[in-house]
């Protein structure tokens, strides 16, 4: 697929929404001002090797005091929605209990200058930075961490509620559950193991209390969860390989989406049992977890392939978040992750395999029949970016093409995948928001992976836009231009047949054009 910012364009469906997303935690800093409590990732980041070169988020973008400008950026931008996430620390510094005011107020004014600038909130409740406290009391080890969580949705409700577009309860349960729960390289750094399986039905648990807390204040926007979604590929046409495969499968993407959209764990996950008894998920958990909902989140990266055994003892890099050093493989273990041959990567190491995500919307359209509305709520890569001082303009250029190709690849095929006629033509897919606004923490990787449309000189706080921002400004520019041409023609059509009915006398049904895409 070609990087033409008209012909992307052309393949938007009116009112297909395009944005940007951030989390709290990896752009605001400011960790420790205007009353805001410690999280579990304070506490994780600040311990020696557990970030790459052991960068600190402290100040991180500086958005907290930046916000005005980076809202700026957006608007420039062009873009129709910011995903971002609200600090629960920051809020409820204690993870119940007293209000921060200072938190909300900072949320205020954000929220209200998005929409000055035409710009529609979605809000994320849980974007992995759990209250500290919380997290000394056993984080989503713990079943109480859910009804927290409710709480802190009903006090969002209440500040937020009439002006937010739409709301995400969780983001990415997965990853909290197998990175800091199962092989320890994230907050909290609890290498568990297979026993750390009740924080999956905690967080899904948490998930259901907050739809329902949001619900129950009648908020005016819409309401989802997002999940990353993986397909999984043999990595040979072996039986083990494929059963394999399944098992993975069943791991990363099944296990949460199957109690949201169908209402059941999948059936092999009953075996669980023999590892923790605690997680025995009741009826009524599962009719709160698998209430309605207004959209369905997908955080499309890549797809994973995967072997039978313990493989050649060290998962590639793409598969660790903490860069720099190969994770090591687990001796005995029943499957391993193995790299795609002949396939470029990105810095992450993670292969750039954009149909796939057509894979991942077919997969998600047969599995859930009754799926809501989609959106890709995280899409992105992270690259090396180089940048060249234009001494005749006077300026910074970053020409990050291959973020460019990265991202025309991924839009376009999700777009063409969910057309009449395409692999997963029965998806309602609403939007697709760039993951991320601006290179941020990303986490156990600390600021190696730059992520961002805009680059963040990590000394001096100064933000440049790159060739990517510049070249989504100009689809963006593109669809408006056509949507605005087709409204122009639409109106003339409709003051044609206007006068012909007044002049014959009749009634007359006009269809307006089409319009592009």
């Amino acid at each position: 697929m070609n990087t033409s910012a008209n012909d992307l364009a052309s393949l938007l469906p009116p009112g297909f929404t395009l944005g940007v997303a951030t989390s709290a935690f990896q752009i605001e800093g400011a960790l420790d001002e205007d009353g805001r409590g410690p999280s579990g990732w304070d506490v994780f980041a600040a311990k020696p090797g557990s970030i790459v070169g052991d960068h600190s988020p402290a100040v991180s973008c500086d958005h907290y005091h930046r916000m005005p400008g980076d809202v700026a950026l957006m608007k420039e931008l062009g873009i129709d929605s910011y995903r971002f996430s609200l600090s629960w620390s920051r809020i409820q510094p204690g993870g119940s209990g007293p209000v921060n005011p200072a938190g909300l107020d900072f949320y205020d004014r954000l929220i209200d200058l998005l929409l000055a600038n035409g710009i529609a909130p979605m809000a994320t409740l849980y974007h992995w930075d759990t209250p500290l406290p919380l997290d000394e009391a056993g984080g989503w080890m713990n079943r109480d961490t859910a009804y927290r969580l409710g709480e802190f949705a009903a006090i969002a409700a209440a500040a937020f509620g009439d002006r937010v577009a739409r709301w995400v309860t969780v983001n990415e349960p997965a990853t909290v559950t197998t990175n800091g729960y199962v092989l320890g390289m994230h907050a909290p750094g609890e290498a568990l193991m297979l026993k750390g399986l009740p924080s999956v039905h905690h967080q899904l648990l948490g998930h259901g209390l907050a739809l329902q807390a949001l619900r129950a204040a009648n908020v005016g926007g819409e309401i989802g969860i997002t999940n990353v979604y993986s397909p999984m590929v043999p990595a040979t046409a072996n039986p083990l390989d494929k059963l394999s495969a399944g098992l993975m499968d069943v791991a990363q993407n099944r296990l949460y989406a199957d109690p949201v959209l169908l209402g059941k764990y999948p059936e092999v996950i009953r075996a669980a049992t023999i590892f923790s008894s605690s997680f025995n998920p009741s009826a009524e958990d599962l009719e709160l977890i698998s209430q309605p909902l207004d959209f369905y989140g997908l955080n499309y990266y890549m797809p994973t392939r995967v072997g039978a055994g313990p493989g050649e003892g060290a998962v590639p890099p793409g598969m660790a978040e903490a860069m720099g050093d190969d994770l090591s493989g687990t001796p005995g273990a029943p499957f391993h992750v193995a790299s795609f041959p002949d396939t470029e990567t990105t810095a992450y190491g993670w292969p750039i395999k954009p149909e796939y995500m057509s894979v991942a919307l077919s997969e998600m359209a047969e599995r859930y029949p009754d799926l809501p509305p989609v959106y890709i709520t995280e899409g992105g890569a992270s690259f090396e970016d180089v940048v060249v001082q234009d001494a005749a303009a006077g300026r910074r250029i970053i020409p990050d093409e291959r973020r460019v190709q990265y991202l025309a690849d991924h839009i376009g095929t999700a777009l063409e995948a969910t057309r009449p006629g395409g692999a997963a033509e029965s998806v309602d897919l609403r939007g697709y928001y760039v993951w991320s606004l601006m290179d941020n923490f990303e986490w156990s990787a600390g600021y190696k992976q730059p992520f961002g449309l805009v680059h963040v000189d990590f000394d001096t706080l100064v933000r440049t836009p790159k060739a990517s921002y510049y070249w989504l400004q100009e689809v963006i520019a593109a669809r408006n231009t056509a949507l605005s041409g087709n409204a122009a023609v639409a109106t003339g059509a409709a003051a044609v047949a206007s006068a012909t009915v007044g002049q014959q006398g009749v009634t007359a049904d006009v269809e307006p054009p089409r319009q592009a895409g």
